[in-house]
């Protein structure tokens, strides 16, 4: 029974982070129109789907993210997970307060770069003076876990840890278990199911920007979905080769 459901709306990014999991670019691609998303997911959600969580390429540069929102938000839990830098706007900002989803996660890429952490605090405590949930994905590389458990007492002055997901850096510098506790001071935290055994994931999806389904955003072995719509969704699972990330 799929309950989690999250989508890639583009592989366009304007940070162009070098791991990216979506090889997300500057240049970027869009296969997704809003009016397609919403229909898509809408369906989803009449059939079980729980919550659901727009992410990309940077959903905040993605054209028609507000209609998106606006949409889904009164019919599902609503989540949209971004590098915050498009935020930064004024504009921008005040367009977030107007469309607001149920929560925003904050991703920080460079937890030794002192400057981005700093935004990022900064963008959590804006967002802890709405109505949005704030959240953050930390990433972790084995070469900067004392950066990283740094970057966590300090996000745990503002967040409760239930807020904080310790995301392991994949395909090089991966962290171990013990790695991540080291960040967390070793007090409870949330990371990816995966973290001690890979295994398929028995109620998440994941969706990629070229409409293309596994139940893991970092597997190999996708498949094209058969149409827009859940049944489409449930075909293309089933033809799914799941292919785990460090093979």
């Amino acid at each position: 029974m799929v309950e989690l459901l999250s989508i890639d709306l583009s592989n366009y990014c304007s940070k162009q982070c070098e791991f990216c999991y979506n090889h997300s670019t500057r240049e970027g691609n869009v296969m997704w129109t809003p009016a397609e998303v919403v229909s898509f997911a809408k369906d989803c959600v009449a059939n079980g789907v729980k919550a659901i969580s727009l992410g990309g390429g940077e959903p905040f540069e993605y054209d028609g993210i507000f209609e998106i929102i606006d949409e889904l938000q009164p019919i599902v839990y609503l989540s949209v997970t971004t590098n915050g830098l498009p935020l930064e706007n004024d504009e921008f900002w005040n367009l977030l307060r107007e469309h607001q989803p149920d929560k925003v996660h904050v991703t920080v890429h460079q937890p030794d770069n002192e400057s981005e952490v700093e935004r990022v605090l900064r963008m959590l405590r804006k967002l802890s003076e709405t109505e949005i949930e704030p959240g953050v994905n930390l990433l972790v590389n084995k070469n900067k876990v004392e950066h990283c458990a740094s970057v966590y007492r300090r996000l745990r002055s503002i967040l409760d840890k239930d807020q904080i997901i310790l995301v392991p850096q994949r395909f090089s510098d991966t962290p171990s278990p013990k790695d991540l506790a080291v960040v967390s001071g070793s007090e409870a935290f949330l990371a990816p199911s995966c973290l001690l055994k890979c295994a398929k994931p028995q109620k998440f999806v994941s969706v990629s920007w070229d409409r293309k389904v596994n139940f893991c955003s970092y597997a190999g072995g996708k498949q094209v979905l058969e149409s827009l719509d859940f049944d489409g969704l449930v075909k293309a699972l089933g033809k799914v080769d799941f292919i785990p990330c460090n093979s």
